[in-house]
């Protein structure tokens, strides 16, 4: 099933699921998995030992394939962590999740000196990726979800997210659905008794069936707002462990790239101070975890211009007149971003989270949208999953959305999530996506 699907939470077992959608052998996790350890791991162990005697059991040759056997376990662990979230297909963290893998096994041999053959790791990750790209152009490049909806309650809505073959059922009858994926329906509808035991059915069948909330946060990435009550925010608590390790990992990553991002820093200060000799950076008071006010840094990027309506000062707009030309490239590169390394540092901030807002636009946020200072139960971040996914928005309606996003992250907060977001960051860098 597409990755995004299974980030849903199923209602059915998936005990004797069939191969509903056609899809070919190559398209199945476990073959492709199997296909990798083949030709990314035994392939190249069996290629050393025909090619250099001696080497069937030469130290080196064995842990490099045991170690390309790790990493290939460790890549698909990665992957299918990762693709559980909307917005994302497995041909987007292939490649990332298979340096991240073999990286770590190569910091493995070189931290306990064990000995290994260098061109057989090297050949084992090219193999590995090789065949996971193939395995995904030739059977999933192409493949569409086709998702059976019972009518009744707010599961009709979900035709209006792309991306997904719906079919509306007339009669509630498991044959008509044989060729769909899963099965959806609102729980919180009042179902005709013959509806329920349809869905009853659908589950004794091994068919798996979803709750419309639940397969809708997972195909838009977002959760709804209208609907939230006192009692949803239960469901909407960070993972206090996660929490702390990565306020952890935020300080020890930012104490490692300060040295490499500093000589850029310089760089584009002096650009800056070229331009029109104002100031370099640009300090501002936003809305930090729990409510408390911060200064965050950026670098400059517009002329400082008077501008009566507070509110208004603190938005950009399209093609906004005040952003300078070295600004541009700033903010379309994301680098004016980087002297925030020293909100996460003074412990205020993170990599991976909702943005900070400007304090003046969060009072108003705050007094137009319900629930909107419950965003700041995490710590901001320079890049969060409203930003990769909608990119800089400021009026009250497309903030509305951002906001879903933002809980959307919250609810679903984890490693995974962060790393997703982290993927996606780099595109978004690469492509200026949103950028203002």
């Amino acid at each position: 099933m597409d990755p995004v699907i299974e980030g849903a939470k199923p209602v059915a077992a998936r005990a004797a699921r069939q191969p509903l959608d056609g899809r070919s052998l190559i398209a199945r996790k476990r073959f492709q998995f199997a296909g990798a350890m083949v030709i990314g791991a035994i392939l190249p162990y069996l290629i050393r030992t025909l090619t250099v005697p001696g080497a069937t059991l030469d130290p080196p040759n064995v842990n490099a394939m045991l170690g390309n056997g790790a990493a290939i376990i460790l890549a698909f662990w990665m992957r299918l962590s990762i693709t559980t979230y909307p917005g994302i297909r497995s041909s987007y963290v292939i490649l990332p999740t298979a340096l991240a893998a073999h990286g770590v096994i190569i910091l493995f041999f070189l931290l306990s000196r064990l000995p290994y053959d260098r061109l057989a790791l090297t050949g084992g990750f090219l193999l590995h990726v090789l065949w996971i790209y193939f395995a995904w152009f030739i059977g999933e490049r192409r493949v569409r979800q086709k998702i059976a909806i019972v009518p009744f309650g707010s599961a009709g809505q979900l035709t209006a997210i792309a991306g997904v073959d719906w079919l509306v059922m007339k009669r509630p009858r498991l044959a008509d659905a044989s060729r769909c994926n899963a099965i959806v329906a609102d729980f919180a509808a009042d179902l005709p008794d013959e509806w329920e035991a349809f869905l009853a059915d659908s589950a004794l069948a091994g068919r798996i069936v979803y709750q419309v909330k639940q397969l809708s946060e997972s195909l838009t990435g977002r959760v709804e707002l209208e609907h939230l009550s006192e009692n949803s925010f239960g469901s909407l608590l960070p993972a206090r462990g996660w929490f702390h390790l990565k306020g952890l990992a935020d300080f020890i990553a930012a104490v490692a790239i300060l040295p490499l991002a500093l000589p850029l820093m310089a760089a584009v200060a002096i650009a800056i101070k070229l331009e029109d000799g104002g100031d370099v950076l640009f300090r501002q008071k936003r809305v930090g975890h729990a409510g408390k006010r911060i200064t965050v840094y950026k670098f400059r990027t517009m002329k400082p211009v008077e501008i009566a309506d507070e509110r208004r000062a603190a938005m950009t707009s399209d093609g906004d007149e005040r952003v300078t030309r070295v600004g541009r490239f700033l903010r379309r590169s994301r680098i004016d971003e980087l002297p925030q390394i020293f909100n996460i540092l003074k412990w205020q901030m993170s990599w991976i989270g909702p943005r900070p807002e400007a304090e003046v636009l969060s009072v108003w946020y705050t007094s137009e949208l319900p629930f909107y200072r419950y965003r700041h139960v995490v710590k901001p971040g320079i890049s969060g999953w409203a930003q990769v996914n909608q990119g800089h928005v400021a009026e009250v309606d497309a903030v509305n959305e951002k906001l879903q996003y933002d809980f959307y992250y919250i609810k679903y907060f984890s490693p995974w999530l962060d790393l997703l977001i982290l993927f996606r960051t780099i595109k978004t860098v690469l492509t200026g996506f949103g950028a203002r």
